[in-house]
């Protein structure tokens, strides 16, 4: 059985840090891309940072400086670390595995206080 677990999520306040963390087990075959993408509320779902196999990185413009993302592919598990929080980086945080099909977490709330 596939399980996606996220943690991490929580309140903070502006300026402030949290890490993210994404567990994958039971997928068959390799990882490809691993990735986080967030949610506000009355918005589309954007893609915040992905993470290849390989480990080239790519980051929403916004988050670039302030989010690093990372992974471990021995043991299936993705980290965001997250500094200098805004308000505007609130949503619903959601880990994404590319492998031979598409997974998806629950998603973990993230609100960032002003």
């Amino acid at each position: 059985q596939v399980q996606l677990v996220e943690s991490g999520g929580g309140l903070v306040q502006a300026g402030g840090s949290l890490t993210l963390s994404c567990a994958a087990s039971g997928i068959v075959g390799s990882i490809n891309v691993m990735s986080w993408y967030r949610q506000a509320p009355g918005k589309q779902r954007e893609l915040v940072a992905g993470i290849s196999r390989g480990g080239s990185t790519n980051y929403l413009h916004s988050v670039k400086g302030r989010f690093t993302i990372s992974r471990d592919n021995a043991k299936n598990t993705m980290h965001l670390q997250m500094a200098s929080l805004k308000p505007e980086d609130t949503a619903v945080y959601y880990c994404y595995v590319g492998a031979w099909r598409d997974y998806w977490g629950q998603g973990t709330q993230v609100t960032v206080s002003s």
